[in-house]
C-alpha cells in the first residue's frame, strides 16, 4: 500500500487554504528569525525545538495583535450589544494551528518553516493543550467562542485561568493514574496579562443594614488578575477576547499577623487566597460541594460583573471615565449567558451591585437582572445538579444568602397567588430545599432569574420542560427554548482533516466553511464514483497515519484495513462503555468458538478520563485494559480483533482519532445524554454512527435519515416504561446465553486471572443496581453491530452512506447554534462585515 502523504505534503497541494504569496513567506521567515534571536534565545548559542515553537507562535501572534486592537476599537465606536459567555470551563486545546487556519496563514508558515529546514507538524506537537475543561461543556464553550468571532459578534468569554487543567491520564498496570497538568510550565505565548484591570473580590465578613443601605463588612479580599487570549474569527479580521481570571493575594493579606512575629506564616498564607485559581475540579456530570469550588464560582462571577459594568459605564475606547450612569439601558447593551449552573451566582451578584452599590430600587434591579441573564442547562442527571448547603453560603457569602432568600420569597409569593393552597408546588419550586441540610438549588435560581432557559438538543429540551423544570414550564412556557449544540467546522474539519476538506472543496467550493449547510450540495454526488473513491482514499490515509501513531505510542501493530470502531468520551456509567465491553467479549467468544469463520476485522478503541473519585469509572477503564490484554495476545484471534485503550484522551488526540474512525459509538441510555458533540465531529469526518435515540443522535438521524445511521435500543418512553415495570437485569442473563457467558467471564476472573475478584463490583452493579440498564439494550446492540459488519463488507455502499452523512451534517455547526442564540436570546444579529486588516487604513 502506498505511504500516505503527510499533512504537511497535503497542505502544499491544498486549494482550500489558498496559495502562499512569496512576500508572506519572506515576512514570516524574517519575523520568525527575529523572535528566535531577540525574544527567546538571546545569550544562548543553541535553540531547542521548543524555542522554534515559541518563535513561530510569536510570529503568528504578531498577525493577531493589530487585528485584536482594531476589533476592540471597532466595538467601542459602534457600541453594539456585548455578549458575555460565562463558563467555569474553556477546553481550548492547542492554539497555533487554529490561529494559522483562521488567519489564512497556514501555507505561508508551512513554506517558511520548510525553507528554514524545520517541520511544521513537529513544532505543532510541542504545544501543550489548554485543558481548562472536563469534556463536552468546556469544549462547547471553545467552539462557541470561535463561532461568535466568525459571526462578527461583540462577544467575550469569561472564566478562570486554572494553573492546572484537567489531569494527565497515565495507564499503569491497566489502572488510571492521574498526573498534574502543569500546562503553564514553559509559559503561554497566547495570553497577555492585564494587571491594570486587576479587581478585588470579597469573601466572608458580615452584613449590616444601615439607614444608608446594606453594607457587607470585614470581608477577606482576593485580587482577580485578568489574562486575555485573542480569539480570531475565520478570515474576517475579527479578534475577540477570552478573559481568564487568576487569583492573587493582596499585599496586606493577613499581614496583621506580622505584629506578633508571624511574618513568614503570613506570607505563606497568601497561598490560601491564590489556591482559588489553582486547579480545575475534574468532575463531569457530578456535583462536588466543596467550599473551594464555591469560591471559584463566586470569584469568576464577581470579577466578571465588575468588568462588565466598568465597560458598560465607560464604553469609549481607552476611556476609564463613566459616560453612562443610568442602568435603564443595561439589558440593551449587555447579555450574560450562564453555561450551566456553575456561574449562577451572577444573578444574586448583579442584584447586590445594582441594589447595594448603585442604589437601584429592588424591583427595577430585578427586571434588569432577568432581562440580562439567560441560562443553558446541560444535564438531567440528578447527581450533576448543584445544591449548595445554606450553612456554607452563610459563612462565605452572607449578603448573597440574604438576596437569594429575598428573590425566592417574591418568587414563591407569585406562585402562591397563581396556585392558592398548592403547598406541594411551592415546595417543588422553591430555590431553597428544606431538610436535614438546607440547600440552595442553583438550577431553580437560574430559571427564576433568567429571561430564557434552553436545553442543548431537541429531545433534551423536551425532557427539561416535561420533567426537570415541569412546574416552571407551566408557569412561564415562553421562557423555555431549545438550542441544539454544534461544533466549529474550522477546527473539526479544516484543521484536523485537511484531506477531506480539500476533497469537498473540489466538488462544491469553499463556502461550507462558514455556512456548513452548503454540504447539502454533496447529495447529488452520493453515487459519483470519483467522489466515492476520493472519500474512501482520504479515510484510508487517515487510518494509516493513525495506525503509525498507535504503533509508535502503544507498540501495538494495527491492521489498517480493519474497521476502526471508536468510543471516546468521559468514562461514565451513563455513557455505557460497559455495553461496548460486553460486545467485545461476545465477538471474542464467537471467534474462539469458530476460528475458521470469516470475521470482519475490528480495532476497537476506547478512550476517556474517569473522575479521580469515581470508583466505577476507574473499574471500567481497568476492565477495558484487561479485556485488551487477553484479546490482543490470543494467537487464535490474530488481527481479527484488537482492543486499545487510548491513554490521556484530550482535544489534540481527538483531532487525530476522529478523522480515522469508521464507526462512532454513541450508546448512552435514552434520556441521559443532553446532546453530545463528539457524535457531530465523527459524522462530519466520515464515520458512521451506532447509537441510541438520545441527545443530538435523534436530530442526526432526522437530518441524514435513520437508515443511514445504525440506531438501536430503547427510546425514552421504553426506558420510562421499564422503570415503572421494574428493571430486572437477571432476566436478560437467563434469556441470552452469550450475555450470561460474558458476565460470568468478567465475574470469574477470566480477564483478571491474577485477581479473580477484581471485577466483582462491576458485575454486582450490572446485576443489582444498574441505573442505565445495560443488559436491556444488549441484544439489540449486538444485532445492530452485525448489521455494521455486513455493510462494512461492501466498501462502496459503506462510503455512500458516509458521503450522505457528511452532506447532512450541516445543521451541527456551532455557527448555526450561535446564530440562534444571537437572534432568539441575546437580541443581536450576526454580521458578515469584514473589519479592514491592520495594514489598510480604517474607513
Amino acid at each position: 500500500m502506498a505511504k500516505p502523504l503527510t499533512d504537511s505534503e497535503k497542505r502544499k497541494q491544498i486549494s482550500v487554504r489558498g496559495i502562499a504569496g512569496l512576500g508572506d513567506v519572506a515576512e514570516v521567515r524574517k519575523s520568525f528569525n527575529r523572535h528566535l534571536h531577540f525574544t527567546l534565545v538571546k545569550d544562548r548559542n543553541v535553540a531547542t525545538p521548543r524555542d522554534y515553537f515559541f518563535a513561530l507562535a510569536h510570529t503568528v501572534r504578531d498577525h493577531l495583535v493589530g487585528r485584536w486592537i482594531r476589533t476592540q476599537q471597532h466595538y467601542y465606536e459602534r457600541d453594539p450589544k456585548r455578549i458575555y459567555y460565562l463558563s467555569l470551563e474553556f477546553y481550548m486545546g492547542r492554539t497555533l494551528q487554529n490561529t494559522m487556519v483562521n488567519l489564512g496563514l497556514q501555507n505561508a508558515c508551512d513554506e517558511a518553516i520548510y525553507q528554514l529546514g524545520l517541520d511544521l507538524e513537529e513544532l505543532e506537537e510541542i504545544e501543550e493543550d489548554a485543558g481548562l475543561g472536563n469534556g463536552g461543556l468546556g469544549r462547547l464553550a471553545a467552539c462557541f467562542l470561535d463561532s461568535m468571532a466568525t459571526l462578527g459578534l461583540a462577544a467575550y468569554g469569561y472564566g478562570i485561568r486554572y494553573e492546572f487543567g484537567i489531569f494527565n491520564q497515565k495507564i499503569v498496570n491497566g489502572w488510571q493514574v492521574e498526573e498534574a497538568d502543569d500546562w503553564l510550565r514553559y509559559g503561554n505565548p497566547w495570553e497577555k496579562a492585564r494587571p491594570e484591570y486587576m479587581l478585588p473580590v470579597h469573601f466572608y465578613g458580615r452584613v449590616e443594614h444601615t439607614s444608608e443601605g446594606v453594607k457587607w463588612l470585614d470581608t477577606q479580599v482576593v485580587l482577580a488578575m485578568p489574562y486575555d487570549t485573542p480569539v480570531p474569527g475565520y478570515r474576517n479580521n475579527t479578534v475577540n477576547t477570552m478573559r481568564l481570571w487568576s487569583a492573587k493575594a493582596p499585599n496586606d493579606f493577613k499581614l496583621h499577623d506580622f505584629n506578633v512575629g508571624g511574618y513568614i506564616e503570613a506570607v505563606l498564607d497568601r497561598n490560601l487566597a491564590e489556591n482559588i485559581s489553582r486547579v480545575l475540579y475534574p468532575n463531569d456530570n457530578f456535583f462536588e460541594g466543596k467550599e473551594l469550588r464555591l469560591k471559584q464560582e463566586y470569584f469568576v462571577v464577581a470579577a466578571t460583573l465588575q468588568d462588565i459594568i466598568r465597560r458598560f459605564k465607560s464604553s469609549k475606547f481607552g476611556c476609564r471615565d463613566p459616560v453612562r450612569t443610568c442602568f435603564e439601558t443595561f439589558p440593551d447593551k449587555v447579555a450574560i449567558q450562564l453555561n450551566d449552573t456553575h456561574p449562577a451566582l451572577a444573578i444574586p451578584e448583579l442584584m447586590r451591585i445594582l441594589v447595594d452599590v448603585e442604589q437601584v430600587d429592588w424591583d427595577k434591579a430585578w427586571e434588569i437582572t432577568k432581562k440580562t441573564c439567560a441560562y443553558t442547562n446541560h444535564t438531567v442527571l440528578p447527581e450533576a445538579l448543584e445544591r449548595w448547603p445554606v450553612s456554607m453560603f452563610e459563612k462565605l457569602l452572607p449578603r448573597h444568602l440574604e438576596i437569594i432568600y429575598a428573590i425566592n420569597q417574591r418568587h414563591l409569593d407569585h406562585v402562591a397567588a397563581l396556585f392558592p393552597g398548592d403547598v406541594d408546588r411551592l415546595r417543588r419550586m422553591s430555590a431553597i430545599e428544606e431538610g436535614d441540610c438546607k440547600r440552595i438549588n442553583m438550577a431553580h435560581l437560574c430559571v427564576i432569574g433568567s429571561h430564557a432557559v434552553n436545553g442543548v438538543a431537541r429531545i433534551h429540551s423536551e425532557i427539561v420542560k416535561q420533567s426537570v423544570f415541569k412546574d416552571f414550564y407551566e408557569l412561564e412556557p415562553e421562557k423555555f427554548q431549545n438550542k441544539t449544540n454544534g461544533i466549529t467546522p474550522r477546527r473539526w474539519l479544516l484543521l484536523c482533516n485537511p484531506g477531506l476538506a480539500d476533497t469537498i472543496v473540489e466538488k462544491i467550493g469553499e463556502g461550507f466553511l462558514t455556512d456548513l449547510s452548503q454540504l447539502k450540495k454533496l447529495l447529488p454526488f452520493v453515487d459519483d464514483e470519483a467522489l466515492i473513491r476520493d472519500v474512501a482514499k482520504v479515510k484510508q490515509e487517515n487510518k494509516l497515519k493513525f495506525s503509525a501513531f498507535l504503533e509508535k505510542e502503544y507498540k501495538v501493530k494495527i491492521n489498517p484495513s480493519s474497521m476502526f470502531d471508536v468510543h471516546v468520551k468521559r468514562i461514565h456509567e451513563y455513557k455505557r462503555q460497559l455495553l461496548n465491553c460486553l460486545h467485545i467479549i461476545t465477538l471474542y467468544n464467537r471467534i474462539k468458538k469458530d476460528p475458521a469463520k470469516a470475521f470482519v476485522p475490528r480495532t476497537v478503541m476506547i478512550g476517556g478520563k474517569a473522575a479521580p473519585g469515581y470508583h466505577m469509572a476507574k473499574m471500567i477503564i481497568k476492565l477495558v485494559t484487561s479485556i485488551g490484554s487477553v484479546v490482543n495476545h490470543d494467537p487464535v484471534v490474530g488481527d481479527k480483533l484488537k482492543v486499545i485503550f487510548l491513554e490521556n484522551y484530550r482535544v489534540s488526540l481527538a483531532e487525530k482519532v476522529i478523522p480515522a474512525a469508521d464507526l462512532s459509538q454513541q450508546i448512552s441510555t435514552a434520556g441521559t445524554e443532553a446532546s453530545g458533540t463528539g457524535n457531530m465531529k465523527f459524522m462530519l469526518n466520515g464515520a458512521l454512527t451506532i447509537g441510541t435515540m438520545d441527545g443530538a443522535n435523534v436530530e442526526m438521524a432526522e437530518e441524514a435519515g435513520a437508515e443511514n445511521l445504525f440506531i438501536f435500543g430503547m427510546h425514552v418512553e421504553d426506558v420510562e416504561a421499564l422503570d415503572r415495570k421494574g428493571y430486572d437485569a437477571r432476566e436478560y442473563c437467563d434469556r441470552l446465553p452469550e450475555l450470561k457467558q460474558a458476565v460470568d467471564q468478567i465475574g470469574s476472573g477470566f480477564f483478571s486471572p491474577k485477581n479473580p475478584d477484581c471485577f466483582r463490583d462491576v458485575v454486582d452493579m450490572l446485576l443489582n443496581h444498574d441505573r442505565f440498564k445495560v443488559f436491556a439494550d444488549y441484544e439489540a446492540y449486538v444485532a445492530c453491530q452485525a448489521q455494521v459488519d455486513q455493510l462494512y463488507r461492501n466498501p462502496r455502499e459503506w462510503t455512500k452512506k458516509v458521503i450522505r452523512n457528511i452532506a447532512c451534517s450541516g445543521k451541527f455547526s456551532s455557527d448555526r447554534t450561535i446564530t440562534e442564540y444571537a437572534r432568539d436570546i441575546w437580541g443581536v444579529e450576526p454580521s458578515d462585515l469584514q473589519i479592514p486588516p491592520p495594514n489598510l487604513p480604517r474607513d
